[in-house]
């Protein structure tokens, strides 16, 4: 996995490299080739000159084989009502993802895209099929101790890293990151007003649907959350092991190793935002290879899009998580790609162009 050291102590990432700069100016200039006037597609161009870029090629390929990995973990500060939810519906819904049930698994069939879900830390017992890259049953309770050991965060990101090797030594095309863990929102918003530098008042939302009491009490776990993490701001692996969980830090595994591997990646909600924030810190210039499927209704989405200069394709006031806005986004990807990749130009098409 090319890291200098597995115990965590002296952690490195490999150095990711751009998408290509000279195939993105070759889709620019095509697109304004295309039979329509220039610029009519608005931001539908820019999607598209972004997965060329990508792909590494004019006109790029249609995506064949798109996939969802939903990452499935337990949070310790879910005890502490700040969820409207128990922590036991982690594991029933690990069976409802593999059962086709749940909302990710009906909109990733209607887009073409395939799903599974990975046990990596849910508290409680799941299917073999789906604990092969488990770390451990729950993470602590963030507000009052860590998430995690230095060396669990270490081979949280590894599990994702073989993760994403996984699907696109498979043949993933494109990837989808989703999230699936009662509580998960609460380190999600430590993480990101932590390296955002934002006030704990200014991320905490409603997440399942809590009332004012469990704001309030989740507001208060994340403002003592937030005080812990302070002192591992530099150091990605730290703040996981000290703020996330194994979940979360499996996630910005995946995420940093499909932008190694040069693979795009369409981002979901505000957990694997919070992911995403963590996992350029570890491998910078990952941010390059993904695209915001949405802006979240959770308000440190918003922070953590901001921070990574990144444009969400979709506002629908989604807020489920799973991978549900990233899937949402995709048939706008796959659309936009098509258009690049076949339709006429003015030459081909024998239309006259503007002179």
């Amino acid at each position: 996995m090319n890291t200098s050291d597995d115990t965590g102590a002296g952690f490195t990432f490999p150095p990711v490299d751009p998408p290509d700069e000279q195939v993105l100016l070759q889709a620019l200039a095509r697109l304004d080739t295309l039979t329509k006037p220039v610029g009519s597609l608005g931001r539908l161009e820019g999607v598209a000159a972004w997965v060329a870029s990508c792909q590494g090629v004019c006109p790029p390929r249609p995506f064949t084989r798109p996939r969802v990995v939903v990452f499935a973990g337990d949070h310790g500060v879910a005890e502490h009502g700040v969820s409207a939810y128990p922590s036991e519906v982690t594991a029933q819904m690990v069976a409802n993802f593999l059962a086709g049930g749940a909302a990710v698994n009906v909109l990733a069939a209607s887009a073409g895209a395939t799903v599974r879900v990975v046990d990596v830390a849910v508290d409680g017992d799941t299917p073999e099929e789906v604990r092969a890259h488990k770390v451990r049953r729950g993470s602590g309770s963030i507000d009052r101790e860590d998430a995690l050991t230095r060396e669990e965060a270490v081979q949280a990101i590894t599990a994702g890293r073989r993760i994403a090797d996984e699907e696109v030594d498979g043949g993933a095309d494109l990837l989808i990151a989703g999230d699936m863990g009662i509580g998960n929102t609460t380190p999600s918003a430590v993480l990101i007003a932590s390296l955002t530098g934002s006030e704990p008042v200014n991320v905490v939302g409603r997440g399942t649907g809590i009332d004012d009491a469990a704001w309030m009490r989740k507001t208060a776990a994340i403002r003592d959350a937030m005080r812990r993490a302070r002192p591992h701001i530099s150091d990605p692996v730290a703040l996981l092991a000290t703020a996330s969980g194994a979940d979360i830090a499996a996630m910005v595994g995946f995420l940093a190793q499909a932008a190694f591997r040069g693979v795009p990646v369409i981002l979901d909600g505000v957990v694997v935002g919070a992911a995403a924030v963590v996992a350029e810190e570890l491998a910078p210039g990952a941010r390059e290879w993904w695209t915001a499927g949405h802006r979240s209704a959770e308000p440190s989405h918003a922070l953590a899009l901001g921070h990574l200069s990144l444009q969400p394709l979709l506002e629908f006031d989604m807020r489920l998580g799973e991978g549900t806005g990233a899937v949402t986004a995709l048939p706008l990807v796959m659309m936009a790609t098509r258009i690049l990749a076949e339709m006429a130009t003015f030459d081909s098409a024998g239309v006259s162009g503007k002179e």
